[in-house]
């Protein structure tokens, strides 16, 4: 076993669960999903195929009519990685996807919500 992944396994996943109850889930919203089912399927076609794992459709638990969504629609994926899949995509993350990013000088802090999630927005 890697000593990064001892170190994580012993000491920063117990903190982490015990402090913000986290799961090991990549998942992407997709805001044309809701009017547009083919956005859905290539969404969940490119997660499956980055993840090596199937993905699934998320549902919205709420309606909310200034963003015309109801309870219930498809608005986005999620594929849950546990065990040595999770390891693996991490490392074909850290490893080749992000360097062969053109212009790539790293991962923003700032991009990060304190909670585990990263969102990329094109403008930043």
């Amino acid at each position: 076993m890697t000593r990064m992944k001892k170190k994580y396994l012993e000491e920063v996943a117990p903190a982490l669960m015990q402090k913000y109850q986290y799961k090991s889930v990549v998942s992407v919203g997709c805001g044309d999903c809701k009017d547009n089912a083919k956005a859905l399927e290539a969404v969940i076609k490119d997660i499956s195929a980055i993840t090596g794992q199937h993905a699934v459709a998320t549902v919205a638990r709420k309606s909310v009519a200034n963003f015309k969504l109801r309870e219930g629609m498809k608005v986005g994926v999620k594929v849950t990685l546990r065990q040595d899949r999770m390891w693996e995509f991490l490392d074909r993350l850290l490893n080749v996807a992000l360097p062969r990013v053109r212009d790539f000088r790293g991962i923003s802090a700032d991009a990060f919500d304190g909670r585990g999630n990263h969102h990329h927005r094109a403008d930043r």
